[in-house]
């Protein structure tokens, strides 16, 4: 009888320390991604929440095999359109393909583009903070087989207060700067190490902020246009104590890239139209969409919607951008 007692407690002790270590690397993922759902969704309209709650699921948290080797955080199969790297893993059948990707973020936007297609297109007449209605829409919608997967989202979404990470998404021109969008992410100082040392030289290159840029507003909204070419981890260490993730999404940014002399740098949300004055805008050689949204302080998403294109078409010389 004993042996039986002292069996049952250490099969409970094993349990607990099971769900201690699910729930402890849970909140570890969310920390580390939940950036990347909330720009999926100011981009996309997916709620932030759902993008979390089906990326936990579908990489358990980041540590599934194909999470690791290949980024791919949604279980995305290869699909006959499918042309990049593949990965393969046991699944629905043997040696079935997945799709790899070289970074996370790629992961993350392959996942909004593939709910954007006309089969999904009722989830987004569901408002974007109705995350059970979402969930249930999916399962409804055939994204997943298990029968439990609605709930398994709003589970999860409820047990780590993923709701808490989806705000209003629209581009209407109104004057909040979003501020609390991104609560998470540390600001920036020189023990930072979210960016390599490759930045480390370029650091030393501006001891002065007024050799760097020159404050200034564009379309309603204070920012800093650039006196020399830099990229955002310098911005951030000139103005102090600026939160990188904020600056990233302000400027509807994934990566750090180098700007251009002359670009604007936006310490609050853009606008979702130009300044009056500004009717339309003919694309110049070395004009990008986002250079022109960064040009006339408008959101990238919104100047997509305002000329009917396909978010990610690029923009070609000679085109004619409407900015109202």
């Amino acid at each position: 009888m004993r042996r039986i007692i002292f069996s049952g407690f250490l099969m409970l002790l094993a349990c607990g320390l099971f769900a201690q270590r699910q729930f402890q690397s849970y909140l570890d993922y969310i920390e580390k991604y939940k950036s990347l759902a909330i720009k999926e969704q100011y981009r996309h309209g997916i709620p932030a929440s759902i993008t979390m709650a089906q990326a936990i699921i579908e990489s358990n948290a980041g540590e599934s095999m194909i999470a690791v080797k290949g980024k791919n955080h949604f279980g995305m199969k290869c699909g006959s359109n499918w042309s990049g790297k593949t990965i393969y893993k046991d699944d629905d059948k043997r040696h079935d393909c997945f799709r790899s990707y070289s970074d996370v973020l790629d992961s993350y936007e392959d996942h909004s583009q593939f709910l954007k297609r006309d089969r999904y297109a009722s989830l987004f007449k569901i408002p974007v903070r109705d995350y059970k209605a979402w969930a249930r829409e999916l399962k409804r919608l055939g994204y997943a087989t298990d029968p439990n997967y609605a709930n398994k989202l709003i589970k999860i979404i409820e047990d780590y207060g993923l709701d808490k990470l989806v705000y209003s998404n629209d581009s209407s021109d109104d004057d909040s700067d979003g501020a609390n969008l991104l609560s998470s992410g540390s600001s920036y100082s020189d023990d930072d190490t979210s960016y390599p040392d490759k930045y480390t030289a370029q650091r030393n290159s501006y001891n002065d902020d007024n050799e760097l840029y020159a404050e200034t507003t564009n379309n309603g909204r204070k920012c800093y246009r650039l006196k020399r070419d830099a990229n955002l981890h310098q911005v951030a260490r000139a103005l102090h104590k600026t939160n990188m993730k904020m600056l990233l999404y302000y400027n509807d940014m994934y990566k750090d890239n180098t700007l251009r002399s002359g670009t604007f740098v936006y310490v609050s949300k853009k606008r979702g139209k130009a300044d009056e004055r500004y009717r339309s805008y003919m694309v110049k050689e070395g004009d990008s969409m986002h250079s022109v949204a960064q040009q006339f302080g408008i959101t990238l998403k919104a100047l997509y919607k305002l000329n009917n294109l396909p978010y990610g078409t690029p923009a070609e010389d000679g085109m004619t951008l409407f900015l109202q």
